[in-house]
């Protein structure tokens, strides 16, 4: 998690309450390799999330951002 964190300059309570809502949801799991913890994305699971939002959340159309201000407009 060091590298990731580095990466992404997030304050280690953050980024470990970010990976746990994702884990919780599915999307990621973590294989301890030793002193590491190797998180890997389940692709398969993410574009399933993607499809059931698309489907769902779009009516099937492509989602746009109307501007970056704003939230994304269906």
């Amino acid at each position: 998690m060091g590298e990731l964190r580095e990466q992404l300059g997030l304050p280690p309570a953050t980024l470990t309450s970010h990976l746990n809502q994702l884990r919780a949801a599915g999307l990621i799991s973590d294989e301890r390799e030793g002193r590491v913890i190797r998180m890997r994305a389940d692709y398969a699971q993410m574009d399933g999330l993607l499809g059931y939002l698309t489907e769902n959340c779009c009516s099937g159309a492509a989602c746009a951002p109307t501007s970056k201000a704003t939230k994304r407009k269906c």
